[in-house]
């Protein structure tokens, strides 16, 4: 005769899953290179730091974006997006996104740069 399996109690009664903070920075990275576009020639790819406390994580992150384009909406889709995965992925509230811009890279330096001058 099988034996039958013990009845599970509730999510909560059996425990909880953890995310590691790393991965939920890694989650909002990815989430900020899709909402800021393509990395700019010669910048680096958007990287974040997130402090997780009770599920509520506050982000940081950090990308580089080509000029001229506008900084404000670019940095609001990055905010948007970042709080809309990680709450989506992570089972997180996001109180807090902050974008840092890094650099500003602009086609015509980068011109100018390999011509061995800068306008």
């Amino acid at each position: 005769m099988a034996s039958r399996p013990a009845a599970r109690g509730s999510a909560r009664d059996r425990g909880a899953t953890r995310i590691a903070d790393r991965v939920v920075a890694k989650i909002a990275a990815q989430a900020a290179r899709e909402a800021a576009g393509p990395d700019p020639k010669g910048g680096s790819r958007p990287h974040a730091q997130v402090v997780v406390h009770r599920d509520i994580a506050r982000v940081a992150v950090s990308l580089d974006l080509d000029y001229p384009s506008d900084i404000a909406r670019r940095c609001g889709a990055v905010r948007g997006r970042v709080r809309t995965r990680v709450e989506e992925l992570a089972g997180m509230e996001v109180h807090e996104v902050t974008v840092h811009v890094e650099h500003l890279h602009s086609a015509l330096t980068r011109q100018g740069a390999s011509r061995g001058r800068l306008t």
